[in-house]
């Protein structure tokens, strides 16, 4: 951190970090009608029952996603829970402290990635990030974080199947990754790395397929649109592959669309934005 502050002359010391969606727990649940003063304890009680994990051990954040506290008409509140174990967060102080950071908040990476992708949009909104270590599904409407999934397929893990498959280093691996991605070819290596990936694509599309019937299912409601964020959102034929798959718009997501660069750097940023989305999306809340 110091040396690429360092290099990009960073003069501010002020921090925003994100938390990995793997290391957070995201619940929702229902609550009858109560006051705000009433609403902490209510949402600590109901916490018991969802937390995987002791209520002493972890940190709790909330936000009522339908409803009103204290509504006169007396509706029932849904509220979005999100736990990150205490250990989690003292180890991002003590990077802050050590580089020599003030750290202003710690946030789940998907509210960084709503933030950046989604901003004014209103329709209901799919949001995959393909990260370096795990996949996270999650489902925003009018801008409202509805329910969010973490697991193990990353882009790391394409990478090495395809080394393991076609026995060469990692970094080779990668390079092909990039270059060929899932798109049809007869020619090899095209061919042969369609072939590895795909099965492990498939998987992803099960997991997000998982997701969107969830979501159904409590919300009578179907996905509108999907947005892909993350460097391997770039895998040449996965966003044709996710929109003929789902019959949904699908597009890759760009944090600089709404941010003012200088003309020669428009290109550039939007083939790489969205491996920068989470970053972006942080840096909005610094802002805000």
């Amino acid at each position: 951190i110091k040396a690429v502050m360092d290099e990009a002359k960073i003069k501010t010391h002020h921090v925003v970090f994100s938390i990995p969606d793997f290391s957070s727990f995201f619940t929702s649940f229902e609550l009858p009608p109560m006051t705000g003063e009433e609403l902490p304890t209510a949402v600590r009680y109901e916490a018991h029952r969802y937390v995987p994990l002791p209520l002493a051990e972890v940190t709790l954040d909330w936000q009522v996603i339908e409803g009103k506290v204290s509504d006169p008409k007396k509706e029932k509140l849904k509220v979005l829970l999100v736990a990150v174990p205490n250990e989690v967060i003292n180890q991002y102080r003590k990077i802050a402290e050590i580089s020599g950071l003030e750290l202003l908040a710690l946030e789940a990476e998907v509210f960084g990635l709503a933030r950046s992708l989604i901003g004014e949009r209103k329709e209901i909104i799919l949001l995959v990030d393909i990260g370096a270590q795990s996949t996270t599904c999650s489902i925003i409407e009018k801008r409202v974080l509805k329910m969010s999934y973490s697991f193990d397929m990353s882009g790391n893990e394409l990478t090495e199947v395809i080394a393991k498959g076609l026995g060469i280093d990692y970094k080779e691996a990668e390079a092909l990754k990039e270059k060929y991605g899932i798109l049809s070819s007869l020619e090899t290596p095209a061919s042969e790395v369609r072939e590895i990936l795909l099965p492990l694509v498939d998987v992803i599309l099960k997991e997000i397929e998982k997701v969107s019937q969830n979501f159904y299912l409590t919300e009578g409601k179907d996905i509108q649109k999907i947005i892909m964020a993350g460097a391997s959102s770039f895998l040449p034929g996965l966003k044709e592959y996710f929109q003929s798959h789902f019959k949904k718009e699908t597009e890759i997501g760009n944090p600089f669309s709404n941010i003012f660069c200088p003309p020669i750097l428009e290109q550039t940023l939007k083939e790489m934005g969205s491996a920068y989305a989470i970053a972006v999306g942080m840096a909005l809340r610094g802002l805000e």
